[in-house]
């Protein structure tokens, strides 16, 4: 399995554009700081890839990947579609860029897509651009595509809605079982090897089926928006903490930093909010994560199982 990281930031990216906070300025100062929003590009098979979540950034998310340039025909693309972890605009939005392909395959759980095709309406904005290929994703591991070696299942972690979703009714399909399927964690396994790969870039809780997830992974890639549950409060943009936001701090008696570093697997951050110090490549978190043996994920990082 080869899995590519697209980009490692919260909502906004790394610089947001409307901020000018310490994340964001250093950014713009250093750009090797730079983050885009969080994704990752899977190799279900040779020449066939499917992307983990799709953001503002997929279009240049793509020019970045040589392995997703289209060829050697003039429309052959390398991209066979999208697994959604949540239904955020963050992590959705993207789809909208996929609409110049005959087809658009989209595995994701029953809640998130009721969520899109009720909320966002994104089949009548788009099917007469492309047709919309659903796929269901639940707990069982199911294969990628019928040539592929991955399967890959969800792993509930929160019900927690995007704001534009907190007024839907329930889908009328709810085989998935309800609310925890908002948002997953995604397991994906390469069957020929046995080796799988963990991926939660929004945790707002750690549940015991995540936690039997993780202790059976070999690479762990979790939801390192906040350095601190107060970081939101502290840092002059928010009203809420961390985890009333949905979203498990790193550090702390809660924290997530120590329950990685119990793992046996790699561990990786990402999904880092503007102003997380992390930002920083000189920051003396780096050093805590460093003693804890957990890493922080990079843009263009190249993760092979």
């Amino acid at each position: 399995m080869r899995v590519r990281v697209l980009g490692t930031a919260a909502g906004g990216g790394v610089p947001q554009w409307n901020c000018a906070c310490p994340g964001c300025s250093g950014a713009r100062a250093h750009p090797g700081w730079r983050r885009r929003h969080a994704s990752l590009a899977v190799q279900a098979a040779e020449g066939r890839w499917y992307l983990v979540n799709a953001t503002p950034d997929l279009g240049e998310q793509v020019e970045d990947c040589p392995e997703l340039h289209p060829g050697p025909q003039p429309r052959r693309t390398p991209l066979a579609g999208v697994i959604l972890t949540d239904a955020e605009l963050d992590h959705t939005l993207g789809i909208a860029r996929l609409r110049e392909a005959d087809a658009i395959g989209i595995v994701a759980t029953t809640p998130v897509r009721h969520a899109l095709l009720t909320g966002l309406h994104l089949g009548e904005v788009l099917t007469p651009y492309a047709r919309l290929d659903w796929r269901p994703l639940g707990p069982e591991d199911r294969p990628l595509a019928e040539d592929s070696p991955l399967t890959v299942g969800a792993v509930p972690v929160s019900a927690k809605r995007p704001r534009y979703a907190a007024g839907l009714d329930a889908p009328d399909d709810d085989a998935d079982d309800a609310d925890d399927a908002w948002v997953v964690a995604l397991r994906l396994t390469d069957r020929t090897t046995g080796r799988s790969l963990l991926y939660a870039p929004a945790l707002a809780a750690w549940p015991d089926a995540f936690q039997r997830a993780a202790e059976s992974a070999d690479h762990v890639i979790v939801d390192g928006t906040f350095w601190s549950d107060d970081e939101p409060l502290t840092s002059g943009f928010g009203s809420r903490t961390a985890t009333a936001m949905g979203h498990l701090p790193i550090d702390g008696p809660d924290g997530t930093a120590r329950r990685l570093a119990a793992l046996d697997a790699r561990t990786l951050y990402t999904h880092l909010n503007n102003t997380n110090p992390l930002n920083d490549p000189a920051a003396p978190q780096h050093t805590v994560l460093r003693e804890l043996g957990v890493e922080v994920a990079a843009d263009g990082m190249v993760i092979d199982l």
